[in-house]
């Protein structure tokens, strides 16, 4: 079974950054597609960024292409999400997310706990 646990998230000004961590355990974590979700209060949960581990191809929703950058680091079984320009419809929880597919996009098998980005006008 694997553990996602998502740390960083915060409130910030329009215009700001924050970088999301995710780390994970209990399971290999270079066979793993790992990526990043949100979800803003009264919409559906949304695809943010996801990232191919073995291949390291990363892969945007069309509203945050250009500002926010997504990346992995093997050693500490860890994925980030870097963001910037940060816009308050930006604001949402966060979710990291890990699926045994080539890409979580294809379904997601392990979800973190979220966590909160308010982003303030």
């Amino acid at each position: 079974q694997v553990q996602l646990v998502e740390s960083g998230g915060g409130l910030v000004q329009a215009g700001g950054s924050l970088r999301l961590s995710c780390a994970a355990s209990g399971g290999a974590f270079s066979s793993l597609a790992m990526g990043w979700f949100r979800q803003a209060a009264g919409k559906e949960r949304e695809f943010v960024a996801a990232i191919r581990g073995s291949v390291g191809t990363s892969y945007y929703a069309n509203s945050v292409k250009g500002r926010f950058a997504i990346s992995s680091d093997i050693v500490k079984n860890t994925v980030y999400l870097q963001m910037a320009s940060l816009k308050p419809e930006d604001t949402a929880v966060y979710y990291c997310a890990a699926s045994r597919q080539p890409l979580v996009t294809l379904g997601v098998d392990f979800w973190g706990q979220g966590t909160q980005v308010t982003v303030s006008s």
